[in-house]
């Protein structure tokens, strides 16, 4: 496959669109109305839609962590600061494992890369019902030692305003991590304190978003789900319990003409930065071991 090719899938009013290119989820639809807002071709993306972070997700300060006893520095890649960011994963091409009308499977053999020598064998599948889409990813220790490992996903939502200002956001997490710089600063801070209480249905406004929050309140079933909706269109983003964490993004810093027009919900295993603060979710994955997650969306 080629880095412009695209698979489609289908399952009756649902279309999602996938890449091998990162493992990429480029669009997803319900009865043709956009529910995650994509692109066609990988020059067209903006602002890391749909991308896979893989082995950290968000920013990494100065690019420096420990493990282990050791130091190590990952490249500078991030373009807002002298920070890593977002893993390795997003630009490589992945194998396609198996396709189906309504399924994609991708599989990578990542060998590790500089500043990061821990060798991960990756998988993400990509499959639609009656209900919606599920993302299910399997990350396996191929190494010979044990690596630090966490997961994130990039997708933009819409619910079919012209901007997110109008649509009201339930988000069940009740403590925020606080930024200076992007960069967290290590205090957690109780959402109602920083005025960014969504636990109950709120209105976005014109309330900036760029933060990653944390202590989410589960269904019965294990679930946290993350609800937005205008009008009599509505969605829920849920996630299993490897996803004690996500960052909300309203694309402030997008060009104008794509500024506030969608808004990122972004399931991650783990708080920003957390090469340094393994405290939020950094997991440590054996030789040899293997980590599932689990995420989608359906109805609100």
């Amino acid at each position: 496959m080629t880095d412009d090719t695209e698979l489609e899938l289908v399952s009756g009013d649902w279309t999602a669109v996938v890449s091998s290119h990162g493992a990429s989820l480029r669009g997803l639809s319900w009865q043709d109305n956009p529910v995650v807002t994509g692109y066609r071709g990988a020059a067209n993306k903006r602002g890391g839609q749909g991308d896979v972070l893989i082995p950290f997700p968000g920013r990494v300060a100065g690019g420096r962590y420990r493990w282990d006893g050791l130091d190590y520095q990952l490249p500078i890649t991030d373009r807002d600061g002298p920070n890593a960011i977002h893993g390795f994963v997003r630009t490589l091409d992945w194998e396609l494992e198996s396709h189906t009308l309504a399924s994609a499977a991708f599989r990578l053999r990542f060998a590790g890369a500089k500043g990061y020598p821990f060798p991960l064998t990756l998988r993400v599948e990509y499959s639609l019902d009656a209900n919606g889409l599920q993302v299910d990813t399997a990350i396996t220790n191929s190494g010979s030692q044990d690596a630090p490992v966490a997961i994130g996903f990039h997708p933009y939502f819409t619910v079919g305003s012209e901007r997110v200002d109008s649509d009201t956001l339930t988000l069940p997490f009740s403590e925020v991590l606080e930024f200076e710089q992007l960069i967290p600063t290590g205090v957690v801070q109780p959402v109602a304190a920083v005025g960014l209480d969504f636990q109950t249905p709120r209105t976005i406004g014109t309330t900036p978003l760029n933060h990653c929050f944390a202590s989410p309140s589960r269904g019965a079933d294990g679930l946290v789900r993350v609800r937005l909706n205008y009008g009599l269109r509505a969605f829920a983003v849920w996630m299993d319990e490897s996803f004690d964490y996500v960052v909300i993004y309203t694309g402030d810093a997008l060009p104008p003409e794509h500024a506030r027009t969608s808004i990122a919900i972004e399931p991650m295993s783990c708080g920003s930065d957390a090469l340094n603060h393994p405290e939020w979710g950094l997991l440590r994955l054996n030789v040899g071991s293997t980590h599932t997650s689990q995420w989608g969306v359906t109805f609100g």
